[in-house]
């Protein structure tokens, strides 16, 4: 096959770190090319080089596309190349309907006025490639995670994509959507769009990939061929440079005594008053336990442990909270801390962390009394607190000055544990605690959670993720539409129960 793209010895350099260290790829035209590996081993990077948003001298190395050595100087000039970048975080404007998103910056005009008849024209067309029915007056905010994708993949066709890079697609996005993702890079392959997908998701690799590399600490591993009975395991030991037999870490538990409680929760929605989000919750976690709630997107499990963890989510809220059987407070995120209760929420960036702030300072966030004496931060106390959450979580930085923005997303998560942890909570609600992350650091977050059941702490565990409810939970509450419509023991579920609960009730 003829290779559209060959990145030779590309070298990438930031003050400390040497992000990619003479890393090789090839891909062929017309096929769909995977790149996998862990956290912070330089994939994002190399893809931010390859589409000018780290332009031409700010590295070492070729660029040598469609047969000719490159200099892209910034996006614009990969974009009239025809190769489009859709990172993981979308670059869509909410409030602007779709079809202004798809021509944003690339006008349909007539003496410098818009054309909005050929604009929705052309957009409607757009959309029918890639599945989407909605008018193209239609507010991106109005759509779901998953409509919003495919807009940005119609805004890469309408820029005559030839080389298409989607920067983990399916992140965001349950089963369903997801399938029709990958089952639309398979249609655009068929058209002869080269695509080039990162994703930690390796069943949606084997999918849709026909080749596979892997890069590990910035440097090329492996290149191998998908379609000759790749397995999950090769691809994870090339990433780890080791071998994973098990997924999930060993733990034998005896949940102890009654921790949680949660009875009659009733939720309303903060702004729609007719509309009830969550009706008549009851479940429980014991000292020691690990307990999962499983649910399609959208089912509510997010909006029952924000609204318990400080009424963070709804109103009219109703019902009653126990600890080791005695009512507690958790009327405001301050006195639900305060009663022993911490959540990690699915959005670490957004609403975990302060990115632009240091490890140090986030770490102590959420109990500042910790380190201070009347009211004055102890900074030497803080840095202290810092280094001990480094080492007993093994965050990989230099050091507790660094910001938060610069980890990969696996240590973020561990650094907004280490938040949570500081606050030393007898029940730590884990939202999505793996999402985005990689399969070396979804064990080490893996065995953190069994290392925090150990010390007879309670966690409840929401995940999109069945095999990793299976692999971690001691028991599972399902939810669909704002109910929790099942219970199931470690030894009963599976996912064909899980999905039954969910469809028939």
């Amino acid at each position: 096959m003829t290779p559209i793209l060959e990145m030779r010895r590309i070298t990438k350099t930031f003050p400390g770190v040497k992000a990619l260290d003479t890393v090789n790829l090839t891909v062929n035209e017309g096929e769909i090319h995977a790149i996998c590996g862990e956290n912070g081993a330089g994939k994002s990077t190399l893809m931010k080089v390859l589409s000018g948003v780290y332009p031409f001298g700010t590295y070492d190395g070729d660029i040598v596309y469609q047969g000719e050595t490159a200099q892209f100087r910034n996006i614009r000039d990969t974009e009239e190349r025809g190769i489009i970048i859709i990172h993981q975080e979308l670059a869509l404007v909410p409030q602007l309907s779709i079809a202004e998103n798809i021509f944003l910056g690339n006008e349909r005009a007539r003496n410098g006025v818009i054309d909005w008849r050929e604009t929705n024209r052309r957009t409607e067309e757009l959309l029918a490639k890639v599945g989407l029915s909605e008018p193209p007056t239609t507010k991106v905010d109005s759509i779901g995670v998953g409509k919003q994708q495919l807009v940005e993949i119609a805004k890469a066709l309408s820029k005559n994509v030839k080389l298409l890079i989607l920067d983990e697609p399916t992140a965001a996005l349950q089963e369903n959507d997801s399938r029709k993702l990958l089952d639309l890079m398979l249609e655009l392959k068929a058209q002869g769009v080269t695509c080039i997908i990162i994703s930690h998701k390796l069943n949606e690799v084997r999918y849709v990939a026909d080749r596979v590399t892997v890069i590990r600490d910035g440097m090329t591993v492996h290149s191998m061929d998908a379609k000759e009975g790749l397995s999950e395991d090769e691809i994870v030991r090339h990433m780890v440079g080791r071998d994973m037999t098990h997924r999930y870490p060993e733990h034998a538990r005896t949940p102890g005594d009654m921790l949680l409680e949660v009875r009659d929760w009733n939720v309303w929605h903060p702004e729609h008053t007719d509309r009830q989000v969550i009706r008549d919750a009851a479940m429980n976690v014991r000292a020691g336990e690990v307990v999962g709630i499983a649910g399609l997107m959208g089912s509510g499990r997010t909006e029952l442990a924000m609204s318990i963890f400080g009424r963070s989510y709804g109103r009219n809220i109703s019902g009653q909270v126990s600890l080791r059987g005695q009512p507690i407070d958790v009327s405001t995120v301050d006195r639900a801390i305060g009663s022993g209760l911490a959540y990690v929420t699915e959005d670490r960036k957004t609403l975990g962390l302060i990115l632009e702030e240091t490890i140090r300072f986030n770490t102590t966030l959420a109990n500042l009394e910790g380190v201070s004496k009347g009211g004055v931060l102890k900074r030497n106390e803080e840095t202290r607190v810092a280094e001990r959450y480094r080492e007993a979580l093994a965050i990989r930085t230099p050091s507790v000055f660094q910001k938060a923005m610069n980890l990969s997303g696996g240590n973020q998560q561990k650094v907004v544990l280490a938040k949570w942890l500081f606050t030393e909570p007898d029940v730590l609600i884990l939202d999505e605690p793996t999402r985005g992350i990689d399969v070396g650091a979804k064990y080490e977050i893996y065995t953190i959670i069994n290392e925090l059941a150990a010390e007879g702490k309670g966690v409840i565990m929401i995940s999109s993720e069945m095999p990793e409810l299976l692999g971690m939970c001691d028991r599972i509450y399902v939810m669909n539409e704002g109910e929790l419509v099942g219970e199931l023991s470690a030894a009963e579920a599976n996912q064909e129960r899980i999905m039954s609960l969910i469809v028939n009730e």
